[in-house]
């Protein structure tokens, strides 16, 4: 029975866990876990947290001994990496780069014992205690619509004239255009007795 659990998103690159990783893996779970505790790395800390997760899901959920327990596999796999930015000499900006990783163990047992699965039992079914006795359906009242068509209101609509106040002086500049007239006509005179004439 293989038991399995997972750490997401650790801000620590895949390359430093995966020193520790590979020095614990086909390990039975007692010794790596003693292992670890006596590793110098930083990157010990996620990988016990990971290992004794899946230890306890073994034991809770499959009833597994922790004594039969052993490391199947360890994978360290990269995750996201958030690109950051130093300043440097010269006003230039070299990149930071803060990688993150995704830690997966597999455990599995050194000798396979063999269990029986049991039937789940069907449970009773519930019994009907009291019938509820559907209502009758309330008469909606009916609204009254206009029967005439959309095209003869339209048509009422069209008919009818609309005042609007800014159209009131449309035709203002007749009023000015006896005076426009007298200019044309005196246009000849004005071209000889100009007053800036040189």
């Amino acid at each position: 029975m293989e038991v399995k659990a997972q750490a997401k998103y650790i801000r620590m690159s895949p390359k430093k866990l995966r020193l520790v990783a590979q020095l614990i893996k086909g390990m039975n779970v007692e010794e790596a876990t003693n292992q670890l505790k006596f590793t110098n790395k930083r990157g010990k800390g996620p990988l016990l947290k990971v290992l004794s997760s899946a230890i306890h899901n073994g034991e809770n959920n499959f009833a597994l001994k922790r004594e039969n327990l052993y490391i199947k596999k360890i994978i360290v796999d990269e995750g996201s990496t958030l690109k950051r930015w130093k300043p440097r000499a010269f006003g230039r900006a070299t990149p930071i780069r803060k990688r993150s990783s995704h830690i997966t163990v597999l455990l599995d047992e050194r000798i396979k014992e063999f269990k029986e699965k049991k039937r789940k039992e069907r449970l009773p079914e519930p019994e009907v205690v009291e019938t509820f006795k559907k209502e009758p359906k309330k008469e909606i009242p009916q609204i009254e619509v206009s029967q005439k068509l959309p095209e003869e209101e339209l048509g009422e609509k069209k008919n009818k004239k609309i005042f609007d106040k800014r159209r009131k002086g449309k035709y203002r500049f007749k009023q000015h255009l006896d005076k426009t007239v007298l200019k044309r006509a005196g246009g000849a005179l004005k071209r000889i007795f100009r007053r800036k004439a040189g």
